[in-house]
């Protein structure tokens, strides 16, 4: 029987609002440095390809450690490996803000992207015994706002720590923000694990992480070494003979760390679907917008963010409603109708032409944002339910691995197309540096672009960014309209006729 008692309705209040916490937390730390790279770079120096990884090295080590985070909450504990990923972040956090060089600070940063995939991981598994039916889906549809307020408005807050504060500041408030949910929310988790969970897949872990690495460092070195330079040929290469590797894992251990024989039910693939057009619609726009704003268009920092808004602002709002929303519709038709509504966003947005007013991008940036927090507020718990209660920390892991390691290669894979389009829109520049000119552009440093192309004129660079911009937000919205079909067909209860005893009887189903 469930307790009911005022004691145990606070424990649990509390655990929900640690997890919230830590939800938000984790994205603010990869959303929010970006912001900072300028600021870290001034202060600390280093090559261009170091400041990059601040925020990618973070990325992909969450992306290449939330998997394995679930594998361990399940045989060690949920509370135990929460709060083993809370206090590496959390003192990760606090010695980047000491950080001496960039290269310590990337190395920490990595630190950092463990502990908290583990938190993350085991936090959402634990989540998931302490709630159960109906306000267990309130509670995951509350912590997906808090996924979304923190990737949303990371690079806000960070912003405004960057101007009073300096960089530092941002990894010192992660640290605190750590050592309020060990302090708080921690010590009143109930320890769970999965008793049939007997050792941890290690050789599936270090090939799943080998293989996401190095398909990122692939992606990422395309567009400047060249897609046929034998580097980038042979990463690609690597991370398709590790994937092979890891699938043959999992189909021989005993335990395996991602259990494959999920991917035969319709409902576990439509559910995966989820985050990849989250990523698109939601995660790239509020990537590659505040270079198109700032560089492109000539927007201040600030005109940025607040045309962010429309885009962000719905993210902290909408999942929540949409877990309330599910009580009477069914989720996957909620989650499948989002993602119409998203892709036409970015459709929309695609037709915009550099040098429109701002008011231009108010309503595309608003459908986008409404139409991606709908399933954004489901998709945690349609991931836990589709497998047994005691497997929710591999639920967990599988789903979260999609939902970020899909951001990361959403990311680097629409940086490379947007290159490769602008390289193809632009005039012969008769030069030897096409694709060093092709990624100025694409960045929106027209000035740097200019000095390496002079004889071609400034118009040029802005209408092959916008055809590009206009191309790669097309493919885009092609990809969550995808994901919307698939999400469908997959989720979506429909009726199926069948003949039983002379008549046709209309069956739901399942």
């Amino acid at each position: 029987m469930t307790d009911a008692s005022p004691d145990a309705a606070r424990k649990k209040s509390l655990v929900l609002a640690a997890i919230f916490l830590v939800a938000v937390t984790i994205p603010i730390s990869f959303t929010g440095p970006a912001v900072a790279i300028p600021a870290i770079g001034a202060d600390l120096g280093g090559s261009v390809a170091a400041l990059t990884w601040i925020v990618s090295g973070f990325m992909l080590a969450v992306g290449s450690s939330v998997m394995l985070g679930g594998a361990l909450a399940d045989q060690f504990g949920r509370k135990r490996m929460f709060k083993i990923g809370m206090a590496g972040f959390t003192i990760a956090s606090l010695a980047i803000g000491f950080a001496p060089s960039v290269l310590v600070l990337d190395l920490l940063r990595g630190v950092q992207g463990v502990s908290g995939a583990i938190a993350l991981s085991a936090g959402f598994a634990a989540l998931a015994q302490e709630f159960e039916g109906p306000a267990r889906t309130r509670a995951l549809g509350l912590i997906g706002s808090g996924f979304g307020i923190g990737i949303a408005f990371g690079p806000i807050i960070a912003g405004g720590l960057i101007a009073t504060l300096g960089w530092r500041a941002i990894f010192f408030a992660t640290a605190a923000a750590g050592v309020f949910i060990l302090a708080v929310g921690a010590p009143r988790l109930s320890e769970t694990r999965d008793p049939d969970a007997t050792r941890i897949d290690a050789l599936g872990a270090a090939s799943f992480t080998a293989m996401l690495v190095s398909l990122i460092f692939a992606i990422s070195e395309g567009p400047s070494f060249g897609w046929g330079h034998p580097l980038v040929i042979g990463l690609f290469a690597a991370a398709g003979l590790l994937f092979v590797a890891f699938i043959t894992i999992e189909r021989l251990v005993a335990r395996p760390m991602l259990d494959l024989s999920l991917f035969t039910y319709a409902r576990f693939v439509g559910i995966q679907a989820l985050p990849v057009a989250v990523a698109y619609s939601f995660v790239v726009p509020l990537f590659l917008l505040p270079i198109r704003f700032v560089r492109v268009e000539g927007m201040s920092e600030l005109q940025a963010g607040l045309m962010l808004l429309p885009l962000s602002a719905p993210i902290a709002i909408v999942p929540f409603l949409a877990a309330h929303l599910a009580r009477r519709i069914p989720a996957g038709l909620l989650a499948s109708g989002g993602l119409l509504v998203s892709a036409a966003g970015i459709v929309w947005l695609a037709a915009i032409p550099p040098g429109a007013a701002p008011l231009a991008f108010m309503a595309p940036l608003a459908l986008a944002g409404i139409g991606a927090g709908i399933p954004w507020g489901l998709m945690d718990d349609l991931a836990i339910s589709v497998v047994p209660k005691e497997r929710a920390g591999m639920a967990t892991g599988i789903f979260g691995t999609m939902r970020v390691a899909g951001e990361t290669v959403a990311v680097a894979v629409v940086g490379a197309v947007l290159a490769a389009f602008v390289a193809g829109a632009l005039p012969a520049a008769g030069i030897g540096t096409m694709d060093e000119l092709a990624l100025a552009v694409a960045s929106g440093s027209f000035e740097e672009a200019a000095r390496m192309a002079p004889h071609l004129p400034a118009p040029a660079f802005a209408a092959a960014y916008g055809t590009a911009f206009r191309l790669t937000m097309l493919i885009a919205g092609g990809i969550t309209f995808a994901a919307a079909v698939v999400t469908f067909v997959a989720l979506v209860p429909r009726p199926v006729r069948r003949r039983r005893r002379g008549r046709r009887m209309l069956e739901i189903e399942a």
